[in-house]
């Protein structure tokens, strides 16, 4: 069995890694239709709901790493430097107001 080693990587580097097999195992043999990978990624989010509900915590680990793995494909596959995105939304976020302004 294959293993891979994701210690000390980037987040790039990490969009790389799972952008990678995604392409190895044919998820990218075809022009990829990014409102399906977007939908898949609710999915998993929704698993996780699920596994959260029922309380099963090994599982919900998993389905938030498979978000998280869907996500990087898709950064990987767009070339979205997903670092320079989130350290701009991070700083925008800081400047706002307190709960963005809203009352709720």
């Amino acid at each position: 069995m294959q293993t891979i080693d994701i210690n000390g990587k980037s987040l790039n580097e990490l969009c790389a890694i799972c952008h990678s097999i995604a392409v190895e195992k044919g998820f990218w043999d075809q022009e990829r239709n990014i409102g399906e990978a977007l939908m898949l990624i609710v999915t998993e989010l929704a698993e996780a709901m699920e596994a959260h509900r029922i309380q099963d915590q090994e599982n919900f680990k998993e389905e938030i790493a498979d978000s998280f793995i869907r996500l990087m494909d898709l950064c990987g596959g767009m070339k979205i430097d997903i670092e320079a995105e989130i350290e701009k939304k991070a700083n925008k976020n800081k400047n706002r107001p307190y709960k963005h302004g809203k009352i709720c």
